[in-house]
């Protein structure tokens, strides 16, 4: 029996994977089994194998936290794992879509990963409409940063932000991701390179790299997305991850109250007072109805899991 090691997933294209060992090799590697679902951030146990000159993985280590997405089925996928942080990128342009910032929020707050707002191309110049919703989460709880990497300017504070942290960088197409990358490290190599093949006949087109910072911690690149659900297996049923309703609804009359239409309900009142932002409460609102149209997607057997 050959003997096994344990590497860090520096890279996933698919099923093909990047691995780095404790004596910073870098592996090729293919998951052993297809139950085996690995990506960027995960520890895992290896072997080498001398007949077909590949690196397997055998076995995924525990994870400390993972940021998870639904699938069309409502089953629950890892995106990035062991991180310290999310940085959440937006930009004036493309057009903030805050009810997916709010996704990527709420599935944060639900794994019990920090999040902060990273505000890319502020060169273009903020809208006052862009600069209350930053305010607005400001006002929740979330810190935000801001710069542009075209002028160069507010990179100092982003790097502060990161280091000694594992920071996974996520937002919408367009934002400046891979810009933000190539700022913060340098010589960084965005593209996966070789470790990019074809597939069993398909070409595969999500990708998710970690980089090493220069002043220690680590950043990984994960694809831009126009739409994303958080994982609602690990959504908190009561809150769904938004702040300020799980600070609300312990006022509400009823104590599975879904803040929807129930009488006595909290989280209506504050809202309809102005007490929380009335956006957020419509992307709760709609986070919720995706809620319910998930778990009856997943079926009897697995509801209530």
């Amino acid at each position: 029996m050959q003997d096994t090691f344990e590497a860090l997933v520096i890279a996933t294209f698919g099923r093909h994977l990047l691995v780095r060992d404790t004596n910073s090799r870098e592996l090729k590697a293919r998951p052993f089994g297809r139950n085996l679902v690995i990506v960027a951030g995960d520890r895992v146990v290896c072997r080498d194998d001398a007949r077909t000159n590949e690196t397997h993985v055998l076995e995924l280590c525990g994870r400390r936290n993972a940021l998870f997405r639904s699938n069309l089925r409502g089953g629950s996928e890892p995106v990035v794992a062991n991180l310290s942080q999310l940085l959440v990128v937006l930009a004036p342009n493309p057009k903030p879509d805050l009810f997916v910032l709010d996704r990527y929020l709420a599935a944060a707050t639900s794994g019990g990963i920090a999040a902060t707002l990273v505000l890319n191309k502020s060169d273009l110049g903020v809208t006052d409409d862009l600069q209350r919703e930053l305010d607005v989460y400001r006002s929740i709880g979330y810190d935000s940063l801001a710069g542009s990497t075209r002028a160069g300017t507010g990179m100092e504070g982003v790097l502060a932000a990161c280091a000694h942290q594992t920071s996974a960088l996520v937002g919408q197409s367009g934002v400046g991701k891979s810009s933000l990358i190539r700022r913060l490290v340098p010589n960084a190599e965005v593209e996966i390179g070789e470790l990019v093949r074809e597939e069993e006949g398909r070409h595969t087109t999500t990708a998710s790299r970690l980089f090493d910072l220069p002043a220690g911690g680590s950043l990984i690149d994960s694809p831009g997305v126009r739409d994303f659900a958080p994982a609602i297996d690990r959504l908190d049923s009561g809150h769904l991850g938004f702040i300020e309703v799980a600070r609300l609804a312990p006022d509400c009359r009823f104590a599975d109250c879904r803040h929807m239409r129930e009488p006595g309900c909290a989280v209506i009142a504050a809202s309809e007072a102005g007490a929380m932002h009335s956006r957020r409460y419509e992307s709760y609102r709609r986070l919720r109805r995706l809620f319910e149209e998930l778990t009856e997607a997943r079926g009897p057997q697995k509801r209530g899991r």
